[in-house]
């Protein structure tokens, strides 16, 4: 059998995404069924698909829709879950996670996204595609869902860097603020500092200074600080992106998704537990399904690496199709905005809080 490869007609006006098929806990069938899913709702995505080619090659003939629109690229090892950062970063040449950040270090593809190894796939990504010019430590923004007007809130760092002194959560604030509005439109999105109160004189001295430091940034970054905001407001509506370190914020977000699974279970235990509440279940089913989507993390899969010369997008290692196809339409937003261009020059313009920003950067 021969490689698919990316024709013409793929080229022609189609945002490319390298993707590394072989990183997720599902195994490359999910992948490739998320990409299928994709481009049967966006004709105008592109993929180059890296991992064994033999499996790859039979699993996408089984999907005729990506028979025009994706290559394959042959990469014979793979990143596991247990594989140390640096182990991967001396020996992993020849795995797929090397070869899908390759493709966009080659300028091949505008996106790279992949469901493996953490650790690995950022190590990867600062040496391979390098920290964008100014920038101290990169960021890993997540979604979290909120009844805010666009569904959603993000919160940097999600766990990329553990440690973050105040200038770095000065740069999280002005990332988070370039990702709210060319994601989700948000033309003047409000940034609150994570903190273990709102009053002025709690926290560590560095989140003072933080808040300082992000104060001074918001007029000239058109965004309006909030100031110190709390847990219980990541899924509420005080602000659109929350800044914190990466400890803190990789602890919030897995607390946050283990209390969605115990809310599920729950529900499904209390609907179970008499036929009257059976009954009751039948009634509410469309109110559930619902609720359900509202807060099925994997329609809001994807963290995406800020602070790169590249845009990476981190999916959940267990996703399955529906999970892969939501970060494939994250990435391809990010693409088609010219996300990282806009930035760079963010936190170009940053670094000199005296100056206006130039005219038309977002």
């Amino acid at each position: 059998m021969t490689a698919i490869k990316v024709s013409s007609k793929a080229d022609a006006g189609r945002t490319i995404i390298s993707v590394d098929a072989m990183g997720g806990d599902q195994g490359p069938a999910a992948v490739v069924a998320g990409l299928s899913h994709s481009a049967h709702k966006n004709p105008e995505i592109g993929f180059i698909l890296h991992g064994p080619k033999d499996q790859l090659e039979a699993l996408v003939a089984k999907r005729r829709n990506l028979a025009d629109c994706c290559e394959i690229r042959h990469a014979a090892e793979v990143v596991s879950m247990e594989d140390k950062p640096g182990h991967v970063m001396r020996n992993g040449k020849k795995t797929s996670m090397w070869s899908a950040l390759d493709s966009v270090r080659n300028g091949e593809a505008t996106v790279c996204v992949s469901c493996g190894n953490t650790g690995a796939l950022m190590l990867l990504s600062v040496v391979r595609l390098r920290k964008l010019q100014g920038i101290y430590r990169p960021a890993i923004a997540v979604l979290w869902p909120s009844p805010n007007p666009q569904g959603f809130n993000v919160m940097l760092d999600g766990g990329a860097d553990i440690r973050a002194d105040a200038k770095d959560l000065m740069q999280y604030a002005l990332m988070g603020v370039s990702y709210a509005r060319n994601g989700f439109g948000l033309a003047r999105p409000r940034v609150g500092l994570l903190n273990v109160g709102t009053e002025e004189h709690k926290g560590r001295a560095e989140l003072k200074e933080a808040s300082d430091l992000i104060a001074a940034n918001a007029r000239h970054a058109e965004f309006d600080f909030v100031g110190f905001v709390e847990g219980r407001d990541l899924p509420g509506d005080v602000c659109d992106v929350i800044v914190t370190d990466g400890f803190t914020g990789n602890v919030a977000l897995k607390t946050g998704e283990g209390t969605a699974s115990l809310i599920g279970d729950a529900l499904r235990d209390a609907f179970k537990h008499t036929i009257w509440s059976r009954m009751a279940s039948v009634l509410a089913y469309t109110s559930m399904q619902r609720l359900k989507r509202k807060i099925d993390p994997r329609r809001m899969n994807g963290g995406v690496f800020l602070g790169l010369n590249g845009i990476v997008v981190k999916s959940h290692g267990s996703a399955d199709a529906t999970g892969v196809s939501a970060a494939v339409k994250l990435a391809f937003q990010l693409a088609q905005s010219g996300f990282s261009a806009k930035l760079a020059a963010r936190v170009a313009a940053a670094t000199m809080p005296n100056e206006e920003t130039e005219s038309g950067v977002k």
